[in-house]
């Protein structure tokens, strides 16, 4: 049967420009600093990512600077598409309001899992982008993407997660945690994400599709902690 979706999100963003926030989603850069994996933009054209081996290509349906964005749509051959856009717009004294459309269809009979993973991390990136928009706009992260191992009990690891974090259970919204030595805010957690804001980086933890965690991390600092790195500490959970 399969199963289309809509999901919408919307935020009033104070003391952020429409270039600044133009600049996060439109741009490679900007993309690269809350989103995933590498970005590429070509201007009214196209929009390139590579994930994990995953190079989508999505091409661009709206091109308005400063104020309309939206990619995707193209089917697959089994039916599936996701497309997003962007509308922004400028308020008095200095505000900005963005609001984002994802809309898509998932083939099969068994979507669910799909979609709720989907959803999960939906809601991780949203809250990335206006975490990165109000804390960190107009600055430029180094993107690093790090596979933990398959696990058999990722609740464990979760809670695992937790106490390197500094807490005696899984990560919620608003804790205050430590992660490699820098006090930070979980600005955002679900039953598959953490997300946690220093001063210095945004630091995700994802629940991957084959088991294990993820790390998407964006770092603003001189930090060199790399993939192998990264890898390494997420090995030390399970």
């Amino acid at each position: 049967m399969g199963h289309a979706f809509e999901g919408v999100n919307e935020v009033e963003l104070d003391g952020v420009t429409p270039e600044q926030v133009w600049e996060a989603i439109a741009t490679g850069p900007g993309i690269d600093s809350w989103f995933m994996g590498a970005n590429e933009v070509e201007p009214g054209a196209v929009v390139r990512q590579a994930f994990g081996g995953y190079q989508p290509a999505h091409a661009i349906t709206a091109w308005e600077p400063g104020k309309h964005l939206a990619y995707g749509g193209d089917e697959e051959p089994d039916g599936r598409f996701v497309a997003y856009e962007f509308l922004i717009e400028g308020r008095e004294q200095g505000s900005t309001v963005l609001r984002m459309v994802a809309t898509g269809f998932l083939p099969g009979d068994d979507w669910e899992d799909e979609f709720e993973a989907m959803t999960a991390g939906g809601e991780m990136f949203w809250q990335t982008l206006v975490t990165y928009l109000r804390h960190f706009a107009g600055r430029t992260a180094r993107p690093v993407t790090a596979f933990g191992p398959p696990v058999a009990d990722l609740p464990a690891v979760w809670s695992a997660l937790g106490r390197e974090l500094g807490l005696d259970r899984p990560a919620r919204t608003g804790d205050r945690v430590t992660v490699v030595g820098e006090d930070g805010v979980v600005y955002f957690a679900n039953a598959q994400t953490v997300g946690v804001r220093t001063d210095g980086a945004l630091y995700r933890f994802v629940e991957g599709v084959t088991g294990g965690l993820i790390a998407m991390h964006h770092v603003f600092t001189d930090d060199h902690r790399d993939e192998r790195s990264w890898s390494t500490w997420l090995g030390g959970l399970a």
